[in-house]
């Protein structure tokens, strides 16, 4: 049975909370009705924004990002869109045929954010999705600062609260990244648990900011924690209001170490709901 929506329906433009320890709901989406994401409270990336990544990020293209049934569906596919006026000009060379009076992006995904719609310091976060399953899928839930007060990336942290790759499929990995900690250095935070079932059934990805602590959650279990244990925004930027990401990336350098099949697309990242308490 689909949820009972407890979401206001007008959500401010801007919102940042400074959340306590009560169970009190400020952001939820269940993803009712039809067509593209709630414009009040999902904005989009747009391009090739990272790691080397296969896809383009459009923007309110329902072919990438729509709802129905109850359902956001994030779907990545091999289809050589046209974009108009696009993002382009990456760090690296993108996939992109310029040979064409307009570019042409031969592989297309998602990826929706809270950022300047909705930002949180302290809270929880749940999220209920299935995942989908091919080789060089790459889903994610994960928090950004809103502002880089101690620097660009990963000075100002990483919350990451569930990334999948399709080479590894029952596997749900966890991670933060700080200036002191982070993957480049070889020690970062991370952890990674067994789920057989990611792709055939629906499961809930929870998270637990507090002050001093981060926990990680899977369908209401404990499975990680990661406790502050020296002071400093270099081992602990966690201080400041973070914003909320869902993306469904397609190849680079982690969802495509392992090659990528391109016959499996389209693919599909499903999320049922997403809350958020104080």
């Amino acid at each position: 049975m689909k949820k009972v929506q407890l979401f206001l329906a007008s959500l401010p433009l801007a919102l940042s909370v400074a959340c306590g320890t009560t169970n009190e709901l400020v952001f939820e989406d269940d993803f009712e009705g039809t067509g593209l994401p709630d414009s009040l409270r999902w904005n989009y990336e747009e391009g090739y924004v990272r790691n080397g990544e296969l896809q383009y990020y459009t923007v309110a293209r329902p072919e990438n990002c729509y709802r129905q049934d109850g359902y956001l569906h994030i779907v990545v596919r091999r289809d050589s869109a046209v974009i108009e006026n696009g993002l382009f000009a990456k760090q690296w060379e993108t996939p992109v045929d310029t040979t064409r009076s307009t570019a042409v992006a031969p592989i297309t995904s998602a990826s929706i954010t809270t950022k300047g719609l909705a930002e949180w310091k302290y809270c929880r976060v749940e999220v209920r999705a299935k995942l989908p399953d091919g080789i060089g899928t790459w889903p994610a839930i994960w928090m950004m600062p809103a502002d880089d007060t101690y620097g660009e990336w990963p000075k100002s942290g990483e919350m990451d609260i569930m990334e999948n790759v399709g080479y590894e499929l029952p596997k749900v990995h966890y991670a933060i990244h700080t200036e002191k900690y982070n993957h480049t250095k070889n020690n970062q935070k991370c952890h990674t648990v067994d789920c057989a079932t990611v792709a055939t059934d629906f499961h809930v990805y929870g998270f637990e900011w507090r002050e001093d602590k981060l926990t990680w959650y899977l369908d209401g279990v404990e499975t990680y924690s990661v406790t502050k244990d020296e002071n400093g925004w270099e081992a602990w930027p966690f201080d400041r209001p973070f914003y909320l990401i869902l993306n469904f990336a397609f190849g680079g350098g982690w969802g495509g170490s392992q090659g990528v099949d391109l016959d499996a697309l389209p693919q599909e990242y499903i999320i049922d709901y997403v809350r958020v308490y104080r």
